[in-house]
């Protein structure tokens, strides 16, 4: 039986999607399990800020897929469900992290995500580390590009490339990881098959669906203004500024082999991602 945290989000999703494919037991931690009624899953309580929640959830887990949502109290929640998985007798934990999370100093999210990775590892369980790069749902989930009309995108990327990684990919990695033997104690940084700037995404977003995309570089400081007027909080629109920074300076244009390590397939490129979404095959 797996355990699956944060499946509602971008990355959990396509996780749940990949196990069901694969036709394993699993069930789904969440605060509404009667929001995924009818949906195909077996859902329990589980919420991050009750962790009397976490014993019953663990109940008959073996495997834990853990994907802690944006927040300071990310260490305080996994070290948590840590001693909870641990307590229940979990065998397996595999943690979605990020790539870059060994650097030093590193940024401040990758710290936190690094001093989880150490408290699931002195925890003496199994675990993988799945560390993936930007996604390219990022262009619709977070940048502003609108899948009905021409749009724009304005983001402090300057002219800078990452190798920007289908959801679907993470998913379909977490889910073999999963369900196979052969990858505990070992950690993959996930990308796509190459580096590609905002503009040049756009443009292949633009092509597959019909649509004028364009992007507008946002000089760092005015990126900044704008997220603290939408009442961001300080340490969030910090976090956003470091990530954007990654961007910029092309510190994620690095290609990966995480992807086909563990499918045996190289990763999906933007362009098959752009025409499966206007295809509706997401």
């Amino acid at each position: 039986m797996i355990l699956v945290t944060g499946a509602t989000g971008t990355i959990g999703s396509s996780t749940v999607k990949a196990l069901k494919t694969k036709g394993v037991r699993f069930k789904v931690g969440t605060r509404s399990p009667d929001k995924l009624k009818g949906q195909g899953v077996e859902a329990v309580p589980f919420d991050w800020d009750k962790p009397e929640t976490f014993g019953p959830a663990l109940q008959g887990v073996e495997k834990l897929f853990l994907l802690t949502p944006t927040s300071e109290k990310q260490v305080e929640y996994t070290q948590a469900l840590v001693n909870a998985a641990k307590k229940a007798g979990v065998k397996h934990i595999v943690k979605l992290s990020v790539m870059g999370v060994e650097a030093e100093p590193g940024i401040a999210m990758g710290r936190l995500h690094r001093a989880s990775e150490k408290a699931i590892k002195d925890s003496g369980i199994a675990w993988t580390m799945l560390r993936p790069t930007f996604f390219m749902e990022n262009f619709f989930n977070f940048y502003g590009a609108d899948p009905k009309k021409d749009s724009t995108v304005y983001a402090p990327h300057g002219q800078g490339k990452a190798a920007w990684v289908d959801g679907r990919d993470i998913g379909e990695v977490a889910a073999t990881v999963l369900t196979s033997p052969g990858h505990e104690n070992k950690a993959y940084e996930l990308t796509g098959p190459e580096a590609l700037s905002d503009a040049e995404a756009l443009a292949i977003l633009g092509q597959a669906l019909g649509r004028n995309y364009s992007y507008v570089d946002v000089p760092e400081e005015g990126a900044r203004k704008s997220m603290l007027d939408m009442q961001m909080p300080a340490w969030v629109v910090d976090g956003l500024m470091e990530l954007n920074a990654l961007i910029k300076n092309g510190w994620s244009a690095a290609t990966a082999s995480g992807v086909k390590d563990v499918l045996g397939r190289p990763p999906r490129t933007f362009k098959d991602y752009a025409k499966d979404y206007a295809a509706g095959d997401r």
